[in-house]
C-alpha cells in the first residue's frame, strides 16, 4: 500500500466514529511517527490458523476496541443470518494478557447489543475450558481473547463454532466476508447487561471432571510420583492444580515465582513451553526436590511442555513429537486392554508432525488421519466421521487432545495423561523416557527439529512469500545425498512422484506448505505461520534403533544429519 493510501486510511480514524483517545494517538503518529503509522495501517488483521492475532494499539493492523468490535459485529451478523429466529448464545473467555479482560467485556457488549445471549467467564480461564463450555452450555459460538505464547505486546481473538472447535471452511471465509462488509460505523457498542451472564465455579467443576474422566486410567504409584508444575504466569493455574488433586496426585510442587498470572511474563523471555529457557526455573525446582516430571503450559493453557529424567537421571525437555508419540501409544494400549479396539477408532495428526505416530497406530491396527496444521482440522475429523471413535491426537507444536470432550489442544487433560504415564512407568520400574526409547526400538529412532525464521513488519510477509516462491521455482532434488522421492505442494494440492513423474491429488484443503520426502525417509517441510510473522522449517530423520543402549549414538548421527541439511539449505 502506498504512503498516501496509508495516510488516507489513518485519517478515517479521526472521524466522530472513534473515541478521543484513539484520535489523539492517530494524530500523534501522523505528526511524528510515520513508521509506526505505516505498520499500524498498511493492512487489516486477518484470520490465520488460530484466529486473529496481533500487536495491541490503534490502527487496522492492531488489536484494539475497533478491530475487535468490527470482527465481533461481523460474526454477530453471520450468526443471525445463519440461524434466523433462534435465541443465539455465545461463550467468552480470556487469558492473563494485558487488556484481555477489557477486550472480553467489549466483545460481550457487542454481542449483547445484537441481542445475543453471552456467557462471560468471571475471571481468566484456560482456552480448552472455553472449547468445553461452548458444547456444555449449548452455545452457537465461542470467543477467547488470547495471543497464546506470543510476546506481551500481543493479544488475539479465537473463534469457536457450536461443536467447540475453531472455525473451518466454509464458516471461516463466510465470517471473514461478513467482517469485511462491516463499516466501523456499523458496530453496535451499546451493551445490554441483561443479556450477559457471568459464569465460573459450576462450569469449572464440570470441565475438571471431564479432564479427569478422559485423562486418567487408574494408574498405580501416584503417591510416589513427584511433579513440578509451572503455569508460566498463565491461566492453567486456575485448573491444573485442581485437576491433579482430584486425580489423586498429591506430590505437586508449583513454581511460586511463576504462579501468579501476569501479562508481562516477567521471569521468561517467552512464555512458550517449546523454548527450553521457559522451563529453566521449573527444572531447577525439580532437581531440588528430586521430581520425576516437569510440566509447563503456555499462557492460555493449550500447549504443554514436559521434561523427564533421561537414562542418566538428568532432566530432559521432550519435543512435541516425542510427547505425542508416547501419549498416543499409551492411549491406544489402554483402549486395547479395555477391549475397545474394533477397527472403528482413529487418532489424529498433522502433515508436519512425526510419522512415528502413524507407525504406532498401524501396529495396533488403528487408523491415523492426517490434516493440516492446527487442531481445528483434528476437530473437523471428529465432526466429519461420527461413525468412528476418536482416541486422541496431537501436533508437533506441543499440543495434544485426549478424547473429544474438548475440541482443541488441551494442556489440562494432557497434564493428567502425562502423569498417568509417568506414574505407571515408575511403578513398573520404567520411566516416561524409557517408554519413548522402547517405541524407538520397536519402530525407528525419529529425530525432529524446527527452525523458525522471523520476518517482522511490512516487508516481512513479502520476504516470506519470496522464500516460498523460490522453493517452488527451484525445487530441491536431493537432501543430504538422498534423492527427493516425493514433493507435496499443498498450495496446488498435488503430490509429485519425482521417480516416475506421476502426480496425485492431496485430499486436504489447500494451504501454503511444501513437503519433501527423500528415498531414505528424510522429511523436510516449509510452512509460513498463520498467526505470526515467521516461516517454519520442519526436519525429520530416522534410523533403526536395535537396543536402548545405542540410543545416544543413533541420536548423535541423526542430529548431525539434520545439521548438514540445515547448512545445505543455507538456513544456518
Amino acid at each position: 500500500m502506498k504512503e498516501n493510501e496509508i495516510l488516507q486510511k489513518a485519517q478515517r480514524w479521526l472521524t466522530a466514529t472513534f473515541d478521543e483517545e484513539t484520535k489523539n494517538e492517530v494524530t500523534q503518529m501522523i505528526a511524528s511517527n510515520q513508521q509506526l503509522l505505516k505498520e499500524s495501517f498498511y493492512k487489516n488483521l486477518e484470520f490465520g490458523t488460530g484466529g486473529m492475532r496481533g500487536i495491541m494499539g490503534v490502527g487496522t493492523n492492531r488489536i484494539n476496541k475497533y478491530t475487535l468490535g468490527k470482527t465481533t459485529q461481523g460474526l454477530a451478523n453471520y450468526l443471525i443470518k445463519t440461524y434466523p429466529n433462534k435465541a443465539l448464545k455465545v461463550a467468552i473467555a480470556y487469558d492473563c494478557r494485558h487488556n484481555s479482560q477489557k477486550f472480553a467485556n467489549i466483545v460481550a457488549g457487542v454481542f449483547s447489543a445484537n441481542n445475543i445471549k453471552v456467557y462471560l467467564f468471571e475471571d481468566l480461564r484456560p482456552t480448552p475450558e472455553l472449547s468445553f463450555t461452548v458444547r456444555h452450555l449449548g452455545c452457537d459460538a465461542g470467543i477467547v481473547l488470547t495471543a497464546s505464547h506470543n510476546p506481551p505486546e500481543y493479544n488475539g481473538y479465537k473463534v469457536y463454532w457450536n461443536d467447540g472447535a475453531q472455525i473451518v471452511p466454509p464458516y471461516d471465509s463466510e465470517i471473514i466476508n461478513e467482517v469485511n462488509n462491516v463499516d466501523y460505523n456499523d458496530i453496535l457498542f451499546k451493551t445490554n447487561k441483561d443479556l450477559i451472564t457471568l459464569i465460573g465455579d459450576k462450569v469449572d467443576i464440570a470441565f475438571i471432571n471431564g479432564c479427569v474422566a478422559n485423562g486418567t486410567f487408574n494408574a498405580k504409584g501416584k503417591d510416589d510420583l513427584k511433579i513440578v508444575f509451572t503455569s508460566l504466569h498463565g491461566t492453567s493455574i486456575k485448573s491444573i492444580p485442581k485437576a491433579l488433586k482430584k486425580a489423586g496426585y498429591n506430590n505437586v510442587f508449583i513454581v511460586k515465582e511463576q504462579e501468579k498470572p501476569n501479562g508481562d511474563f516477567p521471569t521468561v523471555k517467552s512464555p512458550n513451553p517449546e523454548e527450553p529457557e521457559a522451563l529453566e526455573m521449573a527444572i531447577k525446582l525439580a532437581n531440588a526436590v528430586a521430581a520425576d516430571i516437569v510440566i509447563g503450559t503456555d499462557p492460555d493453557s493449550d500447549r504443554i511442555g514436559i521434561a523427564v529424567r533421561d537414562t542418566n537421571n538428568k532432566m530432559l525437555l521432550l519435543n512435541g513429537n516425542q510427547t505425542m508419540s508416547v501419549f498416543t501409544n499409551f492411549l491406544i494400549k489402554k483402549w486395547k486392554q479395555n477391549g475397545k479396539i474394533n477397527g472403528k477408532q482413529f487418532v489424529g495428526s498433522t502433515i508436519v508432525s512425526t510419522t512415528l505416530v502413524n507407525d504406532i497406530a498401524t501396529s495396533y491396527n488403528v487408523e491415523t488421519k492426517v490434516g493440516l496444521t492446527g487442531f481445528k482440522w483434528i476437530a473437523k475429523m471428529i465432526k466429519d466421521h461420527p461413525e468412528k471413535e476418536f482416541i486422541g491426537g496431537g501436533e508437533e507444536s506441543f499440543g495434544y487432545m485426549v478424547g473429544d470432550f474438548v475440541r482443541d489442544k488441551d494442556a489440562v487433560t494432557a497434564t493428567l495423561l502425562a502423569c498417568e504415564i509417568a506414574s505407571e512407568a515408575k511403578y513398573n520400574n520404567s520411566s516416561f523416557y524409557n517408554e519413548l526409547l522402547l517405541l524407538y526400538t520397536k519402530h525407528a529412532y525419529y529425530q525432529e527439529h524446527l527452525i523458525s525464521i522471523v520476518k517482522k513488519g511490512m516487508d516481512g510477509a513479502s520476504q516470506i512469500a519470496k522464500m516460498m516462491a523460490n522453493l517452488r521455482e527451484n525445487p530441491i532434488n536431493s537432501i543430504d545425498g538422498s534423492k527427493v522421492a516425493f514433493l507435496y505442494d499443498y498450495q496446488t494440492a498435488i503430490c509429485k512422484n519425482l521417480r516416475t513423474g506421476e502426480t496425485s491429488a492431496i485430499n486436504v484443503p489447500k494451504s501454503n506448505v511444501l513437503i519433501y520426502i527423500t528415498e531414505d525417509g528424510t522429511k523436510v517441510a516449509a510452512r509460513p505461520s498463520g498467526t505470526e510473522p515467521k516461516i517454519k522449517f520442519y526436519f525429520s530423520v530416522k534410523a533403526p534403533l536395535y537396543a536402548v543402549e545405542n540410543a545416544k549414538s543413533v541420536q548423535f548421527e541423526l542430529k548431525s544429519k539434520i545439521e548438514r541439511i540445515i547448512k545445505e539449505m543455507k538456513l544456518a
